[in-house]
């Protein structure tokens, strides 16, 4: 008999988009027979259903906002709701849970990779009354590797920037099992992969959490980096875990976090966080602090709070020297100083400016003064900011390096200074002529530092 397959426009999906779906949002019982008609996934409800998670319009048509976001890294485990936890709230029942490292990545250091699992497993033995120990032989009770492509279960990684990682939940046998795709480029700090972060949200699962739609949490699906120096675990986050395991009671609280590590500024390899001018001296952000450099002042380091007690550390700053006005962001917050005060009614959201909802932190920005135009760099691309109409320019974003010949693919730090914009892309800078788009010289970061 023949067998009569119901067609839709969402059909048309291109296929990425419909693994995507199939991944992060199929019901398991969505493909089935009744009678002669195969009725097949609801790509448009599903697409609605990751439109409404992560806050975007939701149309049921593939926009940009949303092919942009499912080409953001990631969670390889499937999302729902607000902390949620896994069918059934598994957790483990014993106070002093496991965990062993099988094979390791070649991009850090084994010593790397043990410390960094310890303080990620750290972040949640903090608030709840379980411990996590070590071991180097045996089963444990979750097994880790890193490991590329297809790695022993029915979910291969895919390659760079796609599925980072994925856990299972609590239980017997691969219960909390957490694999890491050596794909992808790890490292401690806020290029490429930050391990603390994915492996934190990994251990999220192991424990028992499911995603979350609360973009600031940890165990929100997408990948973005923020700060790890000083690091705890996110509001949602903690309730989510609380609530499965309980609160440790102060007796057994851990020492309280040390406030961050002054950075060394004479280094070659120095890549700064932030820059900006503010009221005729440079600022340097790194790490919870920042160099102010002036021409009569000098150079001198100070701790990001000592300044702006709500603010510890900053992504991306520029100066409206118009309004004497400062921007300092931080993740998908905002707030404007004036010299040292903080204005009323900050920090906002960066989707004041504009923004969509799939950027999640701006690496750099600066004030161009002719044009009356501030550029956001994110990424490999940036926008355009017309600070007279309070709008973004129609047309954006573009890419950084087709349209900035010369300064790279991505901009980390930039700054205006007597005349000049400097792009900086880790410890490398670019002195640049906006008028020309011309490279007027190449630089180091630590060459504002007083280095010699």
């Amino acid at each position: 008999p023949l067998i009569h397959v119901k067609i839709s426009v969402e059909m048309l999906l291109p296929l990425s988009s419909q693994a995507y779906l199939s991944q992060f949002y199929r019901d398991p019982n969505a493909t089935t027979f009744r009678g002669r008609m195969l009725l097949l996934p609801d790509l448009e409800n599903e697409l609605k259903a990751m439109q409404e998670f992560f806050g975007l319009e939701v149309t049921g048509k593939l926009d940009s906002n949303t092919l942009e976001t499912m080409k953001l890294p990631r969670c390889g485990v499937t999302d729902v709701a607000r902390y949620g936890h896994f069918q059934g709230s598994p957790r483990w029942k014993q106070s002093v849970v496991t965990y062993r490292i099988t094979e390791y990545t070649s991009q850090l250091s084994k010593k790397e990779v043990d410390t960094t699992i310890a303080k990620a497993f750290q972040l949640y033995s903090d608030v709840i009354p379980l411990d996590f120990k070590q071991i180097y032989s045996g089963t444990a009770d979750i097994m880790i590797l890193f490991k590329a492509g297809y790695h022993g279960d029915f979910y291969p990684f895919d390659g760079p920037n796609g599925v980072l990682a994925h856990a299972n939940a609590p239980g017997p046998e691969q219960g909390g099992d957490t694999h890491f795709d050596d794909d992808e480029r790890w490292t401690l700090h806020s290029r490429d992969i930050n391990l603390l972060l994915v492996a934190a949200h990994e251990f999220g699962h192991a424990l028992g959490l499911e995603h979350s739609k609360d973009p600031l949490a940890l165990m929100y699906p997408t990948y973005r980096y923020v700060n790890t120096n000083g690091y705890t675990l996110p509001h949602d986050d903690r309730l989510g875990v609380q609530a499965l395991y309980g609160v440790r009671t102060s007796t057994n609280k851990p020492k309280p976090n040390p406030g961050p590590t002054p950075p060394e500024p004479c280094k070659r390899d120095l890549v700064f966080d932030a820059a900006t001018s503010i009221r005729g001296e440079l600022f340097f952000f790194k790490n919870g602090y920042y160099w102010k450099k002036g021409y009569y002042s000098g150079l001198s380091m100070h701790e990001i709070k000592s300044t702006w007690p709500s603010i510890d550390s900053v992504d991306a700053a520029y100066e409206f020297s118009d309004r004497d006005i400062s921007f300092l962001f931080k993740g998908q917050q905002y707030w404007a100083v004036k010299g040292s005060t903080t204005l009323p009614a900050y920090p906002k959201l960066i989707s004041k400016f504009g923004f969509p909802t799939y950027v999640r932190k701006i690496d750099a920005a600066v004030y161009v003064k002719s044009t009356s135009r501030t550029l956001f760099f994110v990424g490999t691309k940036y926008w355009s900011f017309n600070e007279r109409t309070a709008q973004m320019d129609s047309g954006f974003p573009k890419t950084i390096q087709h349209h900035f010949p010369g300064i790279g693919s991505r901009v980390d730090a930039a700054f205006e200074n007597y005349g000049y914009l400097y792009f900086s892309e880790g410890s490398r800078q670019t002195e640049y002529n906006f008028t020309s788009r011309r490279v007027n010289r190449l630089l180091l970061n630590y060459g504002w530092l007083d280095c010699y």
